[in-house]
């Protein structure tokens, strides 16, 4: 028995019924991109400066065509990203998409994705544009490095306590986005992701309320970039790494966010509650076992740190 890359539910094919409906109500059948991994990403180094999302991972604009039971690479207004595999780093579309769906868990808002076939086999990983609507409709989504007036090259040059002042300033209710930045962060810690610079913290106005856009780029890089000894892509306390049960709840989340006792004891109580269920997402995900495993491992330590 297969498992959906969409749902990971058990199906006969490569996707389930209801991983084909999550993406469109009328696809029945999801054809293979008619791309190897190598042709996307030279496909993605040849329309890079037409981008308008760029990274380190290569990218391709795209739609789905429920007519064509397929998605089609576009040079501009795609309402999806796909990131084939990568030269370097392995298992990255894996790797995301199991992350992503963890974070969902966790109660993260976060943007739709999954998991496509290639013609070669291999998997890419898609998601769904915050930034797209209807037809070819934009809604306003700013990331922290534009709200503060930093570049690419310098999205690492922050703190974790200066993102703070940023939601005071622009969210609606500072409050509420500050409690659901502490579950982000979290999380990310849990999950082994050191590389949630500005660039990957956006916020997104719709009917007129100012708000963290769902969550994207979520992935555990401490498994995947070999030697890293960083925990936080953004220094907290002066600090990124060797991060403490201490720093996170008592500094961060109590003096410098002001959040209150009850707030932060439900953020520790879902961490444990929901543990079982993230752990048990990573047992049936695309990674190979060795990658489970690591992944299995880095959690634990996470945990023990946490929960000493």
């Amino acid at each position: 028995m297969n498992r959906c890359a969409i749902t990971y539910e058990p199906c006969k094919d490569k996707y389930s019924e209801q991983g084909l409906r999550r993406l469109n109500e009328r696809l029945t059948h999801l054809n293979d991109l008619p791309f190897t991994a190598k042709e996307q990403r030279i496909k993605a180094a040849t329309r890079q400066s037409k981008m308008s999302v760029q990274g380190v991972q290569a990218k391709l604009n795209a739609r789905l065509s429920v007519k064509n039971k397929a998605f089609e690479v576009l040079d501009i207004h795609g309402r999806y990203i796909i990131k084939p595999q990568s030269e370097i780093y392995a298992q990255l579309p894996e790797n995301e998409a199991i992350t992503m769906k963890m974070a969902n868990i966790f109660g993260i808002n976060t943007a739709f994705s999954g998991l496509v076939y290639s013609k070669d086999g291999s998997r890419s990983y898609f998601v769904r544009r915050l930034d797209r609507y209807g037809h070819n409709k934009k809604l306003a989504v700013e990331d922290f490095a534009q709200l503060t007036g930093q570049k690419r090259e310098t999205k690492y040059d922050f703190s974790m306590e200066k993102l703070l002042p940023v939601l005071d300033k622009f969210c609606t209710f500072p409050m509420i986005e500050k409690t659901r930045l502490l579950r982000r962060v979290l999380f990310c810690f849990v999950t082994g992701n050191e590389d949630m610079h500005l660039k990957n913290f956006s916020l997104i106005k719709n009917l007129n309320i100012t708000e963290l856009s769902p969550a994207y780029d979520l992935l555990n890089t401490t498994i995947t970039m070999t030697g890293t000894r960083e925990e936080l892509a953004l220094p907290l306390a002066g600090k990124k790494r060797k991060i403490t049960a201490e720093l996170l709840f008592d500094y961060y989340a109590k003096e410098r966010m002001k959040l209150s006792a009850n707030v932060i004891e439900g953020m520790k109580d879902s961490l444990l509650e929901l543990r079982p269920e993230m752990e048990n997402l990573i047992r049936i995900s695309f990674l190979n076992e060795e990658m489970q495993a690591q992944y299995l491992d880095l959690m634990e330590e996470r945990y023990q740190r946490l929960f000493k």
